[in-house]
């Protein structure tokens, strides 16, 4: 489209350049303000879904189920993805950073950076739970802790939490960096990954599929049964999926309208 510039002349209108981070962002670029999205990002992640837990925790009768807990979850990343994907990629979770490094598709200069902000968040969130149950000790937040249900084995959590991790990792890396794949979908492609990951995992392990929503609630309660799964599972499962994305499905071409040429 042209447009008249200052000179008078009829010049091309100026678009911002797209990134080739996710969701367009430019990864590694001004990691003051991306270092904010994150921790911003992941404290709201991480408060939607503790608060939700704690909430059907502690309200007799329950006031939420795990359906409410599941939707809290999807809900607030599909808006997240919508809010902040631009300005750092909206990554949320050391397992999809991580994963992106060890492809390429992210700095490893960065990793740091992102790293810190999205585990502060997410205690940040789980004391902002504690606080807002006022009068209770920080024990309040232990419900929404993420440990193996009874008779789970660790090494079977560790395969549930690096599985769900997996197919989240994946939806995300495949929507949010793939030109073919429509800007619009990928909030809620990216959120619904997470809802279904969550209900796959939480009758297992609790569903973290993300080390700083484990991480928090588990410093600030001071419960730490097993968060070594929880912290290092989902890194096997994001770097996984980064991985197969990129040697089997990134250099894929988009199917040919039929009969053509």
């Amino acid at each position: 489209m042209s447009t008249p510039t200052g000179d008078g002349s009829t010049g091309t209108t100026a678009r911002p350049e797209r990134g080739h981070g996710l969701y367009g962002s430019r990864p590694g670029e001004d990691l003051l303000r991306s270092g904010a999205a994150e921790l911003a990002g992941t404290f709201v992640l991480v408060l939607a879904g503790t608060a939700a837990a704690v909430a059907a925790a502690l309200s007799d009768p329950p006031v939420y189920d795990l359906l409410a807990i599941v939707l809290a979850f999807g809900l607030a990343l599909t808006a997240l993805v919508a809010a902040l994907g631009h300005v750092s990629g909206c990554h949320l979770n050391p397992a999809v950073t991580l994963g992106l490094a060890a492809t390429g598709r992210f700095p490893w200069r960065a990793v740091p950076a992102y790293l810190v902000a999205q585990l502060a968040g997410g205690v940040l969130a789980a004391l902002a739970v504690w606080a807002a149950h006022s009068g209770t000790g920080p024990d309040v937040v232990a419900p929404s802790t993420t440990v193996p249900a009874d008779g789970v084995s660790d090494g079977r959590a560790f395969f549930v939490e690096a599985l769900i991790t997996f197919v989240l990792v994946l939806v995300v890396i495949s929507v949010a960096t793939d030109e073919r794949v429509h800007a619009a979908v990928a909030p809620v492609a990216v959120g619904a990954a997470l809802a279904v990951c969550v209900v796959v995992g939480a009758p297992v392990t609790g569903g973290a599929v993300n080390p700083a929503r484990a991480l928090g609630p588990a410093v600030v309660s001071g419960q730490f049964d097993s968060l070594w799964l929880y912290l290092l599972a989902p890194v096997v499962g994001g770097v996984l999926a980064a991985v197969v994305y990129a040697r089997l499905l990134a250099p894929a071409e988009a199917p040919s309208p039929e009969g053509g040429s």
